[in-house]
């Protein structure tokens, strides 16, 4: 109940005044009795200091921007890769006769694009909007990330005789559906030319192929593919495609004249281990800027959490 003037009435007839005591009253900025608890507690309590809302440090608000810039930047990378693995898998529609999707090598990069998207625009969002739920979601998923990445990595120091059996296995795969997959004949012909090899153990596993076998119809019959080949360009230039047509036909010396005739599973092998340091120092490189990321959200997440408690 507001006050705003007190009027004490005399007896009917005569004069109207006020009392001291009202015109002290009537002098006060308000008359309202709303605040005379918070008066009595400030009178009961001088000495008590009564905080404000916290308030980011600069160091704070500069740690936000650069979570911010650093999600997008890894967001953009994300999109990009996705971007290659659609096109990829759209070069090939339709797909050849045979080839399912599932096994198709473009959709590891569809996958791979999807899931850094995902968390990337999860972080961006978190530091952008200051929302503790992606915040979090943003964090479990790069601690996830990390955490399947060491476990891979110990796997791989211990199985790393099992692991050279599945790479010959993918590499025997790949022979036998060399014509059948694009990119898998692009990737062993890449291979080939790089370890100047030729087939798994030699080059006689091309006679495993439907294609290149001494049985098969058409011109590729008992031959293996120009990727093989020790020159490969006709006249120092023009990519010769026969120059392996028939080599399986021929004895080894004069095989060995024309194309590589080591298998490409002891080269890979023996180029892993050589590049062993390389891998190595790629893997901690990406963990630690998982890591860069993940610190940075989580100094955001605590300044946006006292916040949040305060209000």
């Amino acid at each position: 109940m507001a006050l705003s003037r007190v009027r004490l009435f005399q007896p009917r007839g005569e004069g109207t005044r006020l009392l001291p005591q009202a015109s002290r009253l009537a002098e006060l900025p308000y008359s309202s009795f709303d605040n005379d608890e918070d008066d009595d507690t400030a009178e009961q309590d001088p000495g008590v200091w009564y905080p404000g809302p916290p308030k980011l440090s600069p160091f704070s608000h500069c740690v936000r921007y650069l979570a911010f810039l650093w999600n997008l930047l890894f967001l953009l990378l994300g999109l990009l890769t996705l971007a290659v693995g659609v096109w990829g898998l759209l070069a090939k529609s339709p797909l050849p006769g045979g080839v399912s999707l599932s096994s198709d090598p473009m959709l590891l990069f569809v996958l791979a694009g999807l899931g850094a998207s995902a968390v990337s625009l999860a972080g961006c969002l978190g530091a952008f909007r200051a929302s503790p739920c992606l915040l979090r979601f943003f964090l479990g998923a790069v601690l996830a990330f990390g955490g399947l990445e060491v476990l891979g990595g110990l796997l791989l120091l211990l199985a790393r005789r099992r692991l050279q059996d599945v790479l010959q296995d993918l590499l025997l795969l790949c022979l036998l559906r060399y014509q059948e997959d694009p990119d898998l004949q692009f990737l062993v012909d890449e291979l080939q030319r790089s370890l100047q090899c030729c087939g798994l153990e030699s080059y006689h596993d091309w006679e495993s192929n439907p294609y290149f076998n001494c049985s098969a119809p058409g011109a590729q019959a008992c031959g293996v593919p120009a990727s093989c080949c020790q020159d490969p360009l006709q006249n120092g230039s023009v990519p010769n495609i026969q120059c392996g047509f028939g080599v399986l036909g021929l004895g080894a010396a004069a095989a060995g004249a024309v194309v590589h005739t080591g298998g490409c599973g002891a080269a890979l092998g023996a180029w892993l281990r050589g590049q062993a340091g390389a891998i190595a120092a790629a893997a901690t490189v990406l963990l630690l800027l998982e890591a860069v990321g993940a610190l940075m959200a989580l100094r955001v997440l605590r300044d946006v959490t006292a916040l949040r408690l305060w209000e």
